[in-house]
């Protein structure tokens, strides 16, 4: 089995890489293999909502200059992934919230029942809100999301910080076990237990 995990900081070996280090370690000890993309550094478009995504071949984005669409297609591929940033004003990254809106705009359809968290790295506050931001992907994906004893933040400024947030670090390490477990439950269930019925979407719109 294998996950994605997308790195949203721009820092390269800081305390969001750190974070992504230990679960994956935790990963890796169950046999999960652990592929990690940093994003955060990159020039990404945000979403223009041009609708191309839904006609294109493989659902690709129009913009084809940058990483998205070839990442989207190893998420797609993938058992589960993780998706962590920094804390920017008590939310996601820039960079990481264009990244975002592209990949789930294009992909969301293909995550469906895959294994998946998110994490955020703090200084001190908004942590909370980013990890709650970060789930909204997962959710509307219908992505299955593994627990832990808190919320998946890990707090520390400069590079390196964030090894001494003890409580932190068990909580990410929790949550990795905690997907380990539910990556090995789900793929043991394909063979007996069928996947819930499914319905046509029903869109309302409230404006009409």
């Amino acid at each position: 089995m294998k996950i994605i995990a997308i790195n949203g900081s721009p820092r390269k070996n800081g305390n969001t890489s750190k974070a992504l280090e230990l679960m994956g370690e935790e990963l890796e000890k169950q046999g999960i293999s652990v592929e990690t993309i940093q994003i955060g550094h990159l020039d990404i478009h945000g979403c223009i909502g041009c609708g191309y995504c839904r006609t294109s071949e493989m659902n690709q984005c129009v913009f084809k200059e940058d990483l998205v669409n070839e990442t989207a297609a190893k998420m797609r591929e993938a058992d589960g992934f993780i998706l962590a940033c920094p804390t920017y004003y008590a939310g996601i990254a820039g960079t990481m919230k264009a990244f975002l809106d592209r990949v789930f705009y294009t992909s969301s359809r293909y995550f469906k029942y895959k294994v998946a968290t998110s994490v955020s790295v703090v200084r001190r506050a908004g942590g909370v809100d980013t990890v709650h931001q970060l789930n909204n992907y997962l959710n509307l994906a219908e992505t299955i999301l593994p627990p832990s004893q808190y919320w998946t933040i890990a707090y520390g400024r400069e590079k390196g910080e964030v090894e001494g947030d003890g409580e932190g670090l068990q909580t990410l390490r929790k949550n990795a076990r905690a997907m380990a477990w539910l990556l090995q439950v789900v793929e043991a269930g394909k063979e007996t237990i069928p996947l819930p019925a499914e319905e046509d979407r029903v869109m309302t719109n409230f404006i009409r």
